[in-house]
């Protein structure tokens, strides 16, 4: 029996388009096990094919519908027996089989469209890395899992014993289905004592909208961090795009920002976000395009912390000040500090609705703009997304060979043409720049960008 599909699960495939695709990858780069080589894996990955009589996790078994009797409405539907021999592809690297082939064959694979009458999902081992290696690209619709949401499916595909043969392949279904909680019987009493919570939080949450409104437009005019910003400037990178990706990635001793962070009583992320102000300043600059205003980021952020007893959904966005007009990198640096506090702040006396609520006032006009086009004579929300996806923190295998570094690619929409993700496996973070050709030029540049204003952010703070 289909299933409804939530309204922004629809808003990803009503906004698609060939030259707009919204699906969001990965790729994974694997050292193979003493004595192994990449046949022993392809062999591996053959023999699960072999063998899975096209029986894969629920999550990749869906396929999205709609028809006359849903009303046109998207929703899901389960697929019994799946064509894994489509899902699942072989690719090789042309020499000299380096990181440059690897990057160049998945911005193409990343810039087609999944076929729709399928599960939204695809994999490919991919071969001839120089060094011995293998890697792996993965997409999967946004429809069906965010950026998070794909990070935990491949911690969930692997193990952490690097002597363990017996891993499923990662689309394979692991552990005993889920038993049902049993029914704790119908209670005319609870039942109305539930109504009338549910009521009683609802009249509150509406009643709070209105302070919160208030806060966040008040935010957004005093330029202050928060859900809302009105003073993003026009880039290169705001305006419409073509299907063609481009991507670039590299990666760094994640000890490296952890340092700068200590130093400067920062945090990661605001590190991160520091590397990235300085690598788009240089990259504007070389395009005779910097802004005199700073660049604005939206940045998907965690509240776990300060609102874990209250709330299970704890994930807002911020718009942050990259002080992209600001020449010292430490000056950068503390405007971004003082941005992401101030929203954070902001967020602190919110509930749970309140801060999906802003976060969608925030992050409306990118819907819009999905659905209907980029208006170029608009002032853009923000200039572009940045994210920080939190990744292994210990040593992952697949039958032995160690993931040695994750790359995300993500998705660039009409008017956003350059996204920058970043996640850590293990001991380093790995920074992945995806964009649209056109809009972004000399992307390969922004990752030596990126280390170079590390490199400064280290001597501004002493090391």
């Amino acid at each position: 029996m289909p299933l409804p599909m939530s309204p922004l699960d629809s808003m990803f495939l009503l906004g698609e388009s060939r030259e707009h695709p919204m699906h969001v990858g990965g790729v994974e780069i694997f050292q193979l096990p003493d004595g192994a080589d990449t046949y022993d894996m392809r062999a591996m990955l053959d023999r699960a094919l072999a063998e899975g009589d096209g029986i894969v996790t629920p999550r990749l078994a869906k396929r999205a519908r709609r028809s006359f009797s849903s009303l046109g409405q998207w929703s899901w539907e389960t697929v019994d027996d799946i064509d894994l021999g489509h899902h699942i592809r072989h690719d090789a690297l042309p020499a000299p089989g380096g990181e440059a082939e690897l990057m160049a064959l998945c911005s193409r694979l990343h810039g087609s469209l999944l076929d729709r009458s399928r599960p939204l999902w695809e994999m490919h081992l991919i071969e001839g890395l120089s060094d011995g290696r293998f890697a792996v690209y993965t997409k999967i619709h946004h429809a069906v899992a965010d950026g998070v949401t794909a990070m935990k499916m491949l911690r969930n595909a692997l193990s952490e014993n690097s002597d363990d043969r017996d891993v499923p392949a990662p689309w394979q279904p692991r552990g005993p289905r889920p038993q049902r909680t049993p029914s704790k019987g119908f209670s005319l009493s609870g039942l109305a004592g539930s109504t009338i919570r549910t009521a009683r939080e609802t009249v509150g949450e509406v009643a709070g909208l209105v302070p919160a409104l208030a806060g966040t437009v008040s935010r957004a005019f005093r330029d202050q961090g928060g859900p809302l910003a009105l003073s993003a400037p026009k880039t290169p990178f705001n305006v419409p795009i073509t299907g063609a990706r481009q991507f670039a990635a590299q990666s760094w001793p994640l000890e490296r920002l952890r340092l700068v962070a200590k130093l400067s009583d920062s945090t990661i992320n605001d590190v991160v976000l520091a590397m990235s102000s300085g690598a788009l300043r240089s990259y504007l600059e070389d395009q005779n395009a910097l802004p005199a205003e700073p660049l604005i980021a939206m940045v998907p952020v965690s509240l776990k912390s300060q609102r874990e007893a209250a709330t299970g959904n704890n994930i807002g966005v911020l718009m942050c000040n990259l002080g992209t007009h600001l020449r010292e990198p430490a000056d950068r640096l503390e405007t971004i500090r003082t941005s992401m506090r101030e929203g954070k702040e902001a967020y602190g006396s919110m509930t749970a609705t309140q801060i999906l609520a802003m976060s969608a006032l925030g992050a409306a006009p990118i819907g819009a703009s999905m659905l209907f086009g980029h208006n170029s004579r608009v002032r853009p929300p923000f200039n572009l997304i940045i994210s920080n996806v939190p990744g292994p923190s210990s040593p992952l295998y697949w039958n032995g060979a160690r993931l040695d570094a994750i790359y995300p690619l993500s998705v660039p929409v009409d008017g956003q043409g350059l996204n920058i993700t970043c996640t850590s496996n293990d001991d380093i973070i790995s920074f992945g720049v995806t964009g649209c050709r056109s809009a972004v030029p000399d992307l390969k540049s922004i990752p030596a960008r990126l280390g170079h204003e590390l490199r400064a952010l280290e001597r501004a703070v002493g090391i």
